[in-house]
């Protein structure tokens, strides 16, 4: 198995790597088991987050008494030093912070600890005090890397750059385009390790083999894979012995899936959410496709169809669009979807 150093940050660790965002949603007994197994199964980078509910605490309990043999990524949400303060200062909020570390079974420190989903690239003297709050807590010892996660490429780009984050993560795929490419340049360049969110592009890639085999050929891209079933696990675990090498055939996958989800794809990030229609927008805009790449039966049930029926209530206000990262005309593509659901309905459309 591929390893990855991680910039500057000296962490080395195999190229497959575990999100545990999708095991809030298991008992902490299946989710436990999970991460337990992925460490046994040779997985030693472990990304979990704040918002993520009890995911910390999950990935506590499963990897408490082998803390000295893994590497724990979580992510805070705070938009103010204070609600930052609130959770990790030492001095003010000491217990809290404790709390925070004992939930995952921490009793050292965090080894990165990053800035979630932000759409500012935090710098020393911008006025808003959120890196001076992380630089405190990485010189009293309670944070080792400060990092940031983003879904929003110039801000990536400026924080690449910066100097002033030892992590980026940001979604990277096989459908990423040459702006994304450079993204990854640029971290190498750099010395900032790359982690790659929504490797599957939020379930839109269906062959994990050339997901994992393309990942194989990005050098310092460390992919998280979201697990929250023991056959997606075993999955992933059996690439350690048999990694998938990046041939013709996956070639072929790879180009097809690229022709099929070129351009104004919804990677189903919920930046757009929530919707003053109570639409759900980072489903319905990517219903096509996911009636086409994924079991059609649940996409076609009777919830489903109410939700994608809630599109004709949209007033095109355009909240959605100016939020989206990737420049989507999202109303359009929401009525672009639905008309097709309902043709699929009406059996004008095959999609099995």
């Amino acid at each position: 198995m591929k390893t990855v150093i991680l910039g500057k940050t000296g962490i080395e660790v195999p190229q497959n790597a575990f999100g545990a965002l999708p095991i809030q949603r298991d008992s902490k007994e299946v989710a436990v088991g999970l991460v337990r197994g992925a460490y046994e199964g040779g997985m030693r980078f472990f990304d979990t987050a704040r918002a993520y509910s009890d995911s910390e605490e999950k990935v506590g309990e499963a990897l408490h008494d082998v803390r000295g043999s893994v590497y724990i990524a979580t992510k805070s949400g705070a938009k103010t030093p204070d609600e930052l303060r609130r959770q990790l200062d030492i001095e003010t909020q000491w217990d809290s912070f404790q709390e925070d570390l004992t939930s995952m079974g921490i009793q050292d420190c965090i080894d990165i600890y990053q800035f979630h989903q932000s759409d500012i690239c935090y710098r020393p003297g911008d006025g808003s005090g959120m890196y001076e709050a992380m630089e405190d807590f990485r010189r009293q010892g309670m944070i080792r890397h400060i990092g940031i996660t983003s879904h929003n490429i110039a801000v990536a780009e400026e924080a690449a750059a910066s100097g002033l984050y030892a992590t980026l993560q940001f979604p990277f795929s096989y459908l990423s385009g040459e702006r994304e490419l450079a993204l990854v340049q640029s971290c190498r360049e750099h010395g900032v390790g790359f982690i790659a969110m929504k490797a599957l592009a939020g379930g839109l890639i269906t062959n994990s083999r050339a997901a994992f085999a393309y990942m194989s050929e990005q050098e310092g891209v460390l992919p998280i894979w979201g697990i929250q079933r023991e056959h997606e696990l075993a999955e992933w675990l059996s690439y350690f012995d048999a990694p998938p090498v990046l041939d013709d055939e996956l070639r072929t996958v790879i180009e097809h899936d690229r022709e099929e989800l070129a351009l104004d794809f919804c990677r189903g990030c919920g930046y757009c959410m929530p919707c003053p229609q109570g639409i759900t927008i980072n489903q319905c805009a990517r219903m096509s496709l996911m009636l086409r790449r994924a079991p059609s039966e649940n996409w076609l049930s009777e919830h489903w169809q109410q939700e994608m029926k809630k599109i004709e209530t949209c007033r095109g206000c355009g909240a959605c669009s100016k939020k989206c990262p990737y420049g989507l005309d999202t109303p359009a593509l929401l009525k672009k979807n639905y008309e097709d659901y309902k043709r699929v309905l009406a059996g004008e459309v095959s999609v099995r």
